[in-house]
């Protein structure tokens, strides 16, 4: 790999970093405003963190697998587990209510956002986040009271 096409290759990966931070945003936003547990960072985060450790399985590893093939598969799925134990402890019981399940779901579909990023589905990552932010507030209309 030539010296430029690295260097190429690094804005793009800078650039796939920002999008998933600003995607993760906008639906910690709308969880913000509305009052939820976690906001713009912990989505942020957690959009910029899956597309991240997405990137490093489909690129980094590659270069100390001396000729072997690389497993892409087992960070992204340790990615869904971790971030749905990341979510478990966003669900908690109060009040005889169960609270923090839409954010945890939430937090979910902000992985799967940064694992698109991360494999170029960027018309993909973008609609889905509208479709996660649109859902929460037609939904938070329909259902008021969190009767889902």
């Amino acid at each position: 790999m030539s010296h430029t096409s690295g260097v190429h290759m690094e804005l793009r990966i800078i650039l796939q970093l920002l999008l998933a931070l600003v995607l993760g945003g906008l639906i910690g936003w709308e969880r913000w405003r509305d009052h939820k547990e976690a906001g713009v960072r912990t989505h942020a985060l957690v959009a910029f963190g899956s597309t991240l450790f997405s990137l490093i399985s489909i690129f980094g590893l590659e270069k100390f697998s001396h000729g072997a093939p690389v497993e892409v598969s087992r960070i992204m799925s340790n990615i869904v587990t971790g971030i749905g134990f990341l979510g478990a402890g966003m669900i908690v019981l109060r009040d005889g209510r169960v609270r923090g399940l839409t954010t945890a779901a939430g937090l979910w579909v902000c992985a799967g956002i940064g694992m698109a990023i991360a494999v170029e589905w960027y018309i993909v990552s973008i609609v889905s986040s509208l479709i996660v932010v649109l859902t929460f507030q037609i939904m938070g209309r329909l259902f008021p009271n969190g009767h889902h």
